[in-house]
């Protein structure tokens, strides 16, 4: 439920409704939009007559119910209105948003040695990437496969950091290490196969880095906004969810299937800001320009970008890993006529 209170409410009138609401075991959230202030509020509320809530003051202009199961979430949570996700970066702040240009993430699967992190970060940097991706910790469906350097990784990618001024992106597959990546890392990921492990939603939304959210392989839409639900709940509001791929009944010529139809469902469904990766989408890096312009047509607010130097030799994921010349290319020539064509590139 939430109460839209009339331009120019003193603050004063917006603090004795949120003790008021307490009383009542609710937990009040106050979201200040550009033109009005709204009290989101979590709890039971089936029970509470919207007329109630409305003689509760001259300042109240609207009680509104949110009927989805996910809240926070919710775009009506904050009356439509988009919310920014701002990250700070040596090169100065980037925001996520659908009123920002797209932000690029480029970089490889897996941090593999020094040269090869801080060679990519410079290459993709130069080519226009705002923010550096890269696994200290890899989760793989073999035990055999390469698992990442793990707490070693994380030296060299500050290494990369500061050769370079990007943000660093990296994931976190264990309650065990946030507090070493979240020290690290300027947005920690949870990944495809970690979406629905409550227990490490919970521990990242009780800390204050931003939080890139990947979309389970089998998740449906609204699976994937209760996980950020999760997080919100947990008091951490600066989400970011990343599409990358479904698995459906044809993966004989792609990885997986990209669902680029969650860019305006998700539109009209929350507030949060969409990234795309075309990577992990397809699988193959053939396909990730056309699917990297697609997505940002259909209005991204981000791109996840595979970039190896030498991506026979990758550790992970290679297949779908562009070269630095390839990634250039798309960079410089094929998506800024899009981008500036919706108004969306810097």
């Amino acid at each position: 439920m939430i109460v839209v209170m009339k331009i120019g409410t003193p603050e004063a009138e917006v603090a004795r409704l949120n003790e008021e609401f307490r009383t009542w075991g609710l937990t009040p959230e106050k979201i200040v939009g550009k033109h009005k202030t709204v009290l989101g509020l979590v709890g039971d509320t089936v029970d509470l007559d919207p007329l109630q809530l409305q003689d509760l003051s001259p300042w109240v202009e609207q009680v509104l119910r949110v009927e989805k199961p996910f809240k926070r979430v919710s775009r009506t949570f904050r009356q439509g209105e988009a919310s920014e996700v701002m990250v700070a970066t040596p090169d100065g702040p980037v925001t996520f948003s659908e009123t920002s240009p797209v932000v690029v993430v480029a970089g490889p699967c897996s941090v593999e040695d020094e040269s090869m992190i801080i060679e990519t970060a410079l290459r993709v940097k130069a080519a226009g990437a705002q923010f550096l991706r890269g696994g200290a910790y890899k989760p793989r469906t073999s035990p055999y496969a390469f698992q990442g350097h793990g707490e070693s990784a994380l030296d060299l990618l500050v290494a990369a950091r500061e050769a370079s001024g990007l943000g660093i992106i990296t994931e976190v597959m264990d309650t065990a290490d946030l507090d070493r990546i979240s020290a690290i890392a300027d947005v920690v990921q949870v990944g495809a196969r970690n979406m629905q492990n409550f227990s490490l939603l919970k521990k990242v939304g009780s800390q204050d880095k931003p939080v890139l959210l990947k979309r389970g392989m089998s998740a449906t839409i609204e699976e994937w906004l209760m996980a950020a639900e999760y997080i919100l709940a947990a008091g951490n509001s600066n989400v970011i969810l990343c599409e990358r791929g479904i698995r459906t009944f044809d993966r004989q010529y792609a990885r997986n299937t990209l669902d680029l139809s969650v860019i305006p469902v998700l539109r009209a469904l929350t507030h949060l800001p969409i990234m795309i990766d075309p990577s992990h989408g397809t699988g193959k890096a053939e396909y990730v320009p056309s699917m990297a312009m697609a997505a940002i047509a259909a209005g991204t607010d981000s791109l996840m970008i595979e970039v190896h130097p030498n991506p026979a030799k990758a550790l992970s994921d290679g297949p779908q890993s562009l070269t630095p010349e390839r990634f250039d290319r798309l960079m410089r020539e094929e998506l800024p006529p899009i981008g500036q064509a919706v108004g969306r590139w810097k």
